[in-house]
């Protein structure tokens, strides 16, 4: 298959010994993030980068032997709250590449992870007021 335009990394879902013989692919664009899977017939999943909230690591001992982890992403997506990427070569180096076009992206659409989940709720504290304040409520 051809690249996707703005694509700036892929990599395959490894198997045994951390090679790559799987019919999963992951692709990073600029302004998503697409998971690819199958031969004959091919489903495709795509998130776009703004919606990813947070991103963890997770690394078994079978994966630290291969030097393959997986990535955990968290994300404001109604079809995929939760996408592993797993058993990809050097994670670590990927978290830090879509660092920096999930950051790009939420400058681009001003948004930031608070946006998107609703910001945070607006404090009140009564106990702090001036006399002013008490004199406008009565």
């Amino acid at each position: 298959m051809k690249p996707i335009p703005g694509q700036v990394w892929t990599d395959k879902k490894r198997t045994f010994l951390g090679l790559p013989w799987s019919f999963t692919r992951y692709i990073l664009t600029e302004k998503k993030f697409i998971t690819r899977k199958g031969f004959l017939s091919i489903t495709e999943d795509e998130i776009e980068l703004y919606r990813i909230m947070d991103k963890s690591l997770k690394v078994s001992f079978g994966q630290r032997l291969d030097g393959t982890g997986t990535v955990i992403l968290n994300c404001k997506d109604t079809d995929t709250p939760v996408k592993e990427v797993k058993s990809i070569k050097n994670p670590r180096r990927f978290m830090e590449i879509l660092e920096k076009y999930v950051d790009d992206q939420r400058d681009k659409y001003g948004t930031r992870g608070r946006d998107i989940l609703g910001g945070a709720p607006h404090v009140h504290d009564d106990s702090i007021c001036d006399e002013d304040d008490v004199a406008d409520h009565h």
